[in-house]
């Protein structure tokens, strides 16, 4: 049997999947008001949804490769000359840090997938947004194959407009939302 562990890695983060120990973290990050504005259109959700998320999300990467990934920064092994020789953290490139957030794929009413992410606000402004959605896109048109991979932003959500589009998604529609209008993008492989 196969294992496959769907970790993706980057310049500065890990993209880990969510997994049922992840609860709490998890709803301390979609309950921020900041985070769950764009992403929840507001609302809250509850300890029932977020289990579910981790749930569908656990289902999906077994099923299909992919779902939910919690975003962390890469922390140098070395830790600034300690030695972890002997520590259960020797050779890992990611030791517990503060949750970066999250981001992955799920569908898009029946149109396929589309790509979603959230940061805490702390992380705004460096570029994690961007290097995070890169390498779920690049996971979904290379190894899962897809054919394209779709977004979903709410017109007024600038900050992720500018994601999307460093991305190199096109712009294709535009639906009506519950905070105004949604654009569409599409990135094909």
């Amino acid at each position: 049997m196969e294992i496959v562990d769907h970790v993706l890695r980057t310049e500065r983060l890990i993209l880990r999947p969510v997994t049922a120990d992840d609860h709490a973290v998890l709803q301390a990050h979609w309950t921020t008001p900041d985070v769950r504005r764009f992403l929840f259109d507001g609302a809250t959700l509850s300890a029932a949804e977020i289990t579910a998320a981790i749930e569908d999300s656990a289902r999906d990467f077994g099923r299909a490769g992919y779902g939910l990934w919690l975003i962390h920064e890469k922390v140098g092994t070395d830790l600034a000359g300690t030695d972890l020789a002997g520590t259960d953290l020797a050779g890992t490139d990611l030791v517990d840090t503060d949750l970066v957030g999250t981001a992955g794929l799920r569908p898009l009413e029946d149109l396929g997938l589309e790509i979603f992410y959230s940061l805490a606000p702390g992380s705004w402004g460096r570029g994690y947004a961007t290097e995070a959605a890169r390498a779920v896109l690049a996971h979904a048109l290379g190894p899962l194959g897809l054919p394209e991979v779709l977004a979903e932003v709410d017109e007024g959500n600038a900050a992720s407009i500018a994601v999307i589009e460093r991305l190199g998604m096109t712009r294709f529609d535009v639906v009506s939302g519950l905070l105004g209008p949604m654009i569409r993008y599409r990135k094909t492989a």
